[in-house]
C-alpha cells in the first residue's frame, strides 16, 4: 500500500514525489513512469523558458516561486554532495506587441508591477536603442522583463527525480492500464506488466497522456496532445544579445549555443501524438517570420530541430490542478499546463503537496484552477499572452 501514487514521472510528477518526500511526512510515494529514458516525454523536449509575463495572479505567482527555486536548483537537488546544474540563465524575456494590442499589454504590465515583477516598457525608439537587430514596423511597444530566462529541461527533470528518490520516493517502470475504485475513491493502480498498487491518494501527472488516464475512470478532461516543432538555426550575421522573444503570432526565439532555436506553434493543428519533424514547415512558415522579425535571420542556417507535445487545455490553456470536483475523492490531477509544464514545476509540487499532506493550498492559492471551472464551463484565461 502507498500513500501517494503519482502517475506521470516528468518535471511535474517529479517535483510532486520530491516535496512529498522532502519533510517525511507523506508516508510511503511511489511514482509510475513507463520509460525512463523520457525519450518522448515533454519535458526534455521543452525549450526551457521561465517567465513572469502573465495576466494572471496565479500564473505570475508561480513564475516567482518557480524563478527562485530553479536558481537555487544547483544545492537544492544536491544528492550526498553532488550538485544538480541546470544551466540556469538568466537572459530576460521579452514580448512584443502591436498598435492594437498595447492596452492590453500595459493592463498586464501594471498586473506584474503591482506583483512586484521588475519589468519594465519599452516603446518602439526604447526597443531600436536596447535590442538594434529586431524588426520593428509592426511594433508599437513590448514588455522586457530581464530576470526572467531559460534552464536545461531534461538536467531538470533528472534532478527533480533523483533528489526525490533519494528521499525515498519510489519509481517503478510500468503502465497504469487501470484505476480500481471503492465507493467515492481509487484504491489501487493496476500495471501492464501484471502488478498491482494500492494507494490512499492519486495524482495524475500523465502531461499530453492525462486524458487516457482520466477515462478509466470516466472523468473528462479537456486537454489534448498536441505537436510543437522547434528548430535550431545558426546565423554568421552580427546580432546583439537577445533576450527569449516572442510576439503574439507565437513566434519565438532564444539564445541557443552558437545560434538560436525558436519555433511558431500552430496552435489549429489536429491534436494527436505526433512527433514528426516537419522541416517544411520551418521553411513556409517559421523562417519567413523570423526573417521578419529579426532580418539577420534571413541567412540563417538551419541546423537541426525536434518535435515534442503540448499538454494542451483546450478550455483556457491554463493548468488543472487539484481533486476531481463532483468526482474521486482522492483521485487528483497536474495536467493541462500547455507548454508550462516545466516553466511551473517547482511551484506545482509544492502546491499539490500541500493539498495533500494539508487539504489546503497555503503558499499560493491555486483554488482558481481547479477542475471546478471544467465542470463549470467557465474558462480562466490568460489575456494578451500565448
Amino acid at each position: 500500500m502507498y500513500d501517494v501514487v503519482i502517475i506521470g514521472g516528468g518535471v511535474v510528477g517529479s517535483s510532486i514525489a520530491y516535496h512529498l518526500t522532502r519533510e517525511g511526512r507523506a508516508g510511503r510515494v511511489c511514482v509510475v513512469e513507463p520509460d525512463p529514458t523520457y525519450e518522448f516525454a515533454s519535458t526534455p523536449r521543452a525549450v526551457g523558458g521561465v517567465r513572469r509575463l502573465f495576466s494572471l495572479p496565479e500564473n505570475i505567482a508561480m513564475s516567482r516561486l518557480s524563478l527562485d527555486a530553479y536558481r537555487d536548483f544547483e544545492q537544492l537537488m544536491a544528492v550526498g554532495g553532488e550538485p544538480a546544474p541546470i544551466g540556469f540563465r538568466r537572459g530576460g524575456y521579452l514580448f512584443l506587441y502591436s498598435p492594437e494590442q498595447a492596452a492590453i499589454l500595459e493592463r498586464n504590465f501594471r498586473t506584474q508591477r503591482d506583483l512586484g515583477c521588475p519589468v519594465e516598457l519599452l516603446d518602439r525608439d526604447g526597443l531600436k536603442r536596447r535590442f538594434p537587430s529586431l524588426g520593428l514596423d509592426d511594433v508599437a511597444v513590448g514588455c522586457h522583463s530581464p530576470e526572467d530566462g531559460w534552464v536545461d529541461p531534461y538536467s531538470a527533470l533528472l534532478g527533480f527525480r533523483r533528489k526525490a528518490q533519494s528521499q525515498g520516493a519510489v519509481y517503478l517502470e510500468d503502465r497504469v492500464v487501470g484505476l480500481e475504485v471503492s465507493g467515492r475513491k481509487v484504491s489501487a493502480v493496476s500495471l501492464e506488466k501484471g502488478g498491482r498498487l494500492g494507494a490512499r491518494a492519486v495524482v495524475n501527472a500523465a502531461g499530453a497522456w492525462a486524458p487516457e488516464i482520466c477515462r478509466m475512470v470516466g472523468m473528462r478532461l479537456p486537454v489534448e496532445p498536441l505537436r510543437r516543432m522547434a528548430y535550431y538555426f545558426e546565423t554568421r550575421a552580427e546580432v546583439e544579445p537577445l533576450p527569449l522573444t516572442k510576439d503574439l503570432s507565437g513566434l519565438f526565439f532564444k539564445p541557443e549555443g552558437a545560434g538560436f532555436v525558436g519555433g511558431l506553434p500552430n496552435m489549429a493543428e489536429p491534436a494527436g501524438f505526433n512527433f514528426e519533424l516537419d522541416y517544411g514547415y520551418f521553411d513556409r512558415v517559421v523562417w519567413p517570420s523570423l526573417a521578419r522579425r529579426v532580418p539577420a535571420f534571413a541567412a540563417a542556417k538551419l541546423q537541426r530541430g525536434w518535435a515534442g507535445l503540448y499538454d494542451q487545455n483546450r478550455l483556457d490553456g491554463n493548468a488543472i490542478i487539484g481533486p476531481w470536483t463532483g468526482g474521486l475523492e482522492n483521485f487528483h490531477v497536474a495536467c493541462g499546463f500547455s507548454g508550462h509544464g516545466l516553466m511551473h514545476a517547482p511551484a506545482v509540487g509544492l502546491a499539490v503537496s500541500e493539498l495533500l499532506l494539508d487539504g489546503r493550498f497555503s503558499t499560493i492559492d491555486l483554488s482558481r484552477l481547479g477542475y471546478r471551472r471544467v465542470v463549470d464551463g467557465t474558462p480562466l484565461s490568460e489575456q494578451g499572452i500565448i
